[in-house]
């Protein structure tokens, strides 16, 4: 899945949008328009369209202004995604008390920001490993934090398991959207793929040359009806994860 931005970032512009301390170039840029008004507009066109028909134009005729008004108050397409994520970032759900220790409050923070990107998928290609520096950000990592906080692990540690949690959690919205865009592509479910392959699958597989992928690969198909079931492997992975994390923590603390 390709990266969406292009070109280089002004960390100067972008960090003054993302803070709002930068203010219009001209005050004729157009009546009711914002920072905040085109992010939305940004933010709906993605949504509905995918990420590569976001354009600087394509916003400002959403927004019934000229082109050139709102590249008054953003100056491109790579400042306009930061300020797109971390406004998503700020909706995230950052309940103050999960029962349950750390395990459920990691629990709490990967299903939420699974749930970010099943609702945005061109999250996936406009995120980077260059995190957006905006206060949405500092806040989610901040919170996130908190659910290692205390439990014996020093501050890299800390930094390390929620890098862990929240890798599987892409890599699991990944493989999910690609399901999804295959359907769209190909018309078919994964489903119908399975079944419309099964007895082609069976007529080889009773040669006896495959015995284990037979076996295993057959009671996979039939529990998830599918060649792959992502919210199994959603919820397994993170569970494995999770078990590896307790072993880390369960030697910090020396039990």
């Amino acid at each position: 899945m390709s990266n969406a931005r292009k070109g280089k970032v002004d960390p100067a512009r972008s960090l003054a949008i993302l803070w709002r301390t930068r203010e219009p170039a001209s005050r004729s840029a157009g009546p009711g328009l914002s920072v905040d008004r085109i992010v939305r507009a940004a933010i709906e066109i993605a949504d509905a369209e995918g990420i590569d028909a976001l354009t600087m134009r394509r916003v400002s005729e959403a927004l019934g202004a000229g082109t050139m008004s709102v590249y008054t108050y953003v100056p491109g397409k790579a400042e306009l995604l930061d300020v797109m994520v971390d406004t998503l970032y700020g909706e995230m759900s950052r309940p103050a008390d999960v029962p349950g220790g750390w395990r459920a409050r990691l629990e709490q923070i990967a299903r939420e920001n699974l749930r970010l990107y099943r609702a945005h998928p061109w999250l996936l290609r406009a995120e980077t490993s260059r995190p957006v520096l905006g206060p949405n950000l500092l806040a989610k990592y901040d919170y996130e934090l908190g659910a290692v906080a205390d439990i014996g692990l020093d501050d890299v540690e800390m930094d390390a398991v929620l890098t862990l949690v929240l890798g599987h959690v892409r890599s699991a919205a990944r493989a999910e959207l690609d399901v999804v865009n295959l359907e769209r592509e190909t018309g078919m479910t994964d489903g119908q793929w399975w079944q419309s392959h099964a007895p082609w699958l069976e007529r080889f597989m009773k040669s006896g040359s495959y015995p284990t992928a037979a076996r295993v690969g057959t009671a996979a198909g039939e529990a998830h009806g599918a060649a792959y079931g992502p919210e199994h492997a959603f919820e397994f992975g993170l569970q494995r994860v999770l078990d590896g994390i307790s072993v880390v923590v369960a030697d910090r603390q020396g039990t």
